[in-house]
C-alpha cells in the first residue's frame, strides 16, 4: 500500500475465502470503522457481551473496545472519552490542555492497538491477508507491535513482534505474556531512534513469503484509522467542554510524530474546527527542526526519518522536547514525594494529580510541547490545545527506577521534586517552535526521499503526489468502501456476536 492505491475490492477470492473460514471458527465479527469512530452504532447485543468481557482478554469482544470512548470501571462505553484538562497550576499557561487518555484501550492499555487493527482489517476483506498461512509482522517501538500481537492472537493468527532492544522491560513483558513462541519477538540494535534497524530486520523477514509485514510508518491504514477515529474523538472532548465555556475555540491539535499516523486526527481537526496541527520531536534527535540525528528515551515518538504517511504539507508547527525532561517529570508524577510536591507546594488539585498516571514518556513530551505553543502564541483561557497521552507511566516504572539512580542519586525527595517541578515545568520557554510556512514544509517533506525512495523503493511520482492535499482527502473515500466490505465479510461469516 505504499503507492496508496487502496484496495477497495477482493483481490485474492482464495485467502479472502479462507480468512473468512478461520475468523467464523474463531467467532470473530470485525467491528467497523463508523462503529469505533461512535461506539454509540455498535449493535447493543455486542456492547453489552463487550462490557462483561476482562478488557486485558484475547477475546473477540475486545475489538469492539478498539475505540477512546471506553469506561474503564464500568466496562461500558462513555458519552465523552476519557480525558483530563490540565490546570494552569501545573502547566503555568492560562489555555487549557486536553489529553485524552490512550490506556483506557484494551489489552495494551495504548491507542496503537487501534492502528494495527485498522492496517491488518483492510487486508482481511479484500483478500490480502490469509491467516491460514500468513504471519502478522508488526514492526514497531513498542506499543503498535504490542497491539498487533494483540488482534493477531484474537484472530487466531500468529503474530511477530519487532522492535529494539532497548525499549522498556515492560513491554517486553507483556510481549513474553502473550506471544507463544520466543522467536516472534525480534528485539533489533538500539532503541527508539533506531528505525532503520527495524526496517532491515523486516527486510529478512520478508524473504519467507508467509510473513507479512504490517509497516506502520508506511501504511495508509494508520493514518485513515487516526483521521476517522481518533480525529472524532477528540472533537468530541472539544465540544464536551465547549458546552461549559461557550467561547472556548480549539487552538491547536499536539501530538508526537511517532508513525505518523496519529497526526491523522489533526487533519480532520483542521477541517472540521480550524485546529492548528502540531508535531513533537525530541530535541536529542531533531530531524524536523533541523534535519539532526541521535538517539534519546521518549519511547513512542521514533525519529531520524519521515514516515510515508505523515502529511507533512499540512503541519503548522513542530515542536521539539527534550527526552531529560520527560524522564525527570515521569518521577515527579509517579513518586509519593512527587505527588506531594504537586498537590502541597504547587497547588495541583489531588484529582489531576492522581491522573498523572496515566501519562507516559511520549505522553509527557505532548504536554511539555503543548505548554511551549501555548506559551509561543500567548494562548489565553479561551484557546483550548487537546493532545493524547498514548499510554500510561505503568509502561516506563523500570525507566523510571534508571532516571532516579542517574538524576538523584538513587533518592527522590523533596528537594529533588521541586528542582524538578521548576526546571522541567515551569522554566519551560519557547525555543525550538517551528512556525511551518511552505518552505519549511516542503524541506521536511523532502527528507522523507531519502527513505522512501531511495532507501526503500517507493516511486518517485507516488512519493511526490503527497505533497497535495487532494491525495489525501482523496484517501478518505476508502472508509466507506472498507466499511461496506467488513459488513459483507461478517454476513460471509455468519458470526451474529464475537465470542
Amino acid at each position: 500500500m505504499t503507492g496508496a492505491a487502496l484496495p477497495t475490492a477482493i483481490e485474492d477470492r482464495a485467502a479472502y475465502d479462507s480468512a473468512v473460514r478461520h475468523l467464523r471458527d474463531a467467532r470473530v465479527v470485525l467491528p467497523t470503522f463508523a462503529e469505533l469512530a461512535d461506539p454509540a452504532a455498535i449493535p447493543a447485543d455486542i456492547a453489552s457481551r463487550t462490557a462483561r468481557v476482562d478488557r486485558d482478554a484475547a477475546d473477540p469482544c475486545n475489538l469492539f473496545r478498539v475505540h477512546w470512548f471506553n469506561d474503564i470501571e464500568t466496562g461500558g462505553i462513555r458519552p465523552v472519552p476519557p480525558h483530563v484538562v490540565l490546570p494552569r497550576s501545573l502547566t503555568g499557561v492560562d489555555a487549557p490542555i486536553a489529553v485524552a487518555l490512550g490506556n483506557s484501550f484494551p489489552m495494551i492499555g495504548a491507542h496503537k492497538v487501534l492502528a494495527a487493527y485498522a492496517c491488518l482489517v483492510w487486508r482481511l476483506v479484500t483478500g490480502r491477508f490469509d491467516p491460514a498461512r500468513h504471519k502478522a509482522v508488526w514492526p514497531s517501538t513498542g506499543n503498535y507491535c504490542r497491539g498487533g500481537v494483540a488482534i493477531s492472537r484474537i484472530m487466531g493468527v500468529r503474530g511477530v513482534a519487532v522492535l529494539p532492544e532497548g525499549m522498556s522491560a515492560e513491554r517486553f513483558d507483556w510481549l513474553r505474556q502473550w506471544i507463544e513462541h520466543p522467536d516472534d519477538i525480534v528485539r533489533t540494535p538500539g532503541s527508539e531512534s533506531n528505525v532503520k534497524e527495524i526496517y532491515d530486520a523486516c527486510d529478512e523477514l520478508e524473504r519467507d513469503p508467509a510473513n507479512a509485514i504490517l509497516n506502520q510508518f508506511s501504511e495508509f491504514a494508520n493514518y485513515l484509522g487516526h483521521y476517522r477515529c481518533t480525529g472524532p474523538a477528540l472533537e468530541a472532548v472539544y465540544t464536551h467542554l465547549r458546552g461549559a465555556e461557550p467561547e472556548l475555540a480549539l487552538a491547536a491539535f499536539v501530538a508526537g510524530t511517532g508513525s505518523g499516523g496519529t497526526l491523522g486526527a489533526g487533519d480532520h481537526l483542521k477541517q472540521a474546527q480550524g485546529a492548528r496541527i502540531v508535531a513533537v520531536e525530541p530535541l536529542e534527535c531533531p530531524t524536523m527542526l533541523y534535519n539532526g540525528y541521535g538517539a534519546h528515551n521518549i519511547q513512542g515518538i521514533g525519529d531520524k526519518h519521515i514516515p510515508l504517511i505523515q502529511n507533512v504539507m499540512n503541519t503548522d508547527a513542530v515542536v521539539g522536547v527534550s527526552d531529560r525532561n520527560c524522564d525527570r517529570l515521569n518521577a515527579l508524577f509517579n513518586t509519593e514525594v512527587g505527588r506531594a510536591h504537586l498537590a502541597g507546594k504547587c497547588g495541583v488539585d489531588e484529582g489531576i494529580v492522581a491522573g498523572l498516571a496515566d501519562f507516559g514518556l511520549s505522553s509527557i513530551a505532548n504536554v511539555l510541547a503543548s505548554i511551549k505553543f501555548a506559551r509561543h502564541h500567548g494562548l489565553g483561557p479561551n484557546d483550548l490545545i487537546v493532545t493524547v497521552a498514548t499510554d500510561g507511566a505503568s509502561m516506563y516504572d523500570s525507566e523510571r527506577a534508571k532516571t532516579v539512580d542517574a538524576e538523584f542519586a538513587g533518592a527522590y525527595d523533596g528537594v529533588a521534586a521541586a528542582e524538578t517541578f521548576g526546571r522541567d515545568l515551569a522554566a519551560i520557554g519557547t525555543d525550538h517552535v517551528l512556525e511551518t510556512g511552505r518552505a519549511e514544509r516542503t524541506r521536511i517533506f523532502n527528507l522523507g526521499y531519502f527513505t522512501w525512495v531511495e532507501q526503500r523503493g517507493v516511486e518517485l511520482a507516488a512519493f511526490d503526489r503527497r505533497r497535495d492535499q487532494g491525495f489525501w482527502t482523496g484517501l478518505h473515500d476508502a472508509l466507506p468502501l472498507w466499511d461496506e466490505m467488513i459488513r459483507a465479510f461478517n454476513a460471509e461469516t455468519g458470526v451474529n456476536r464475537p465470542g
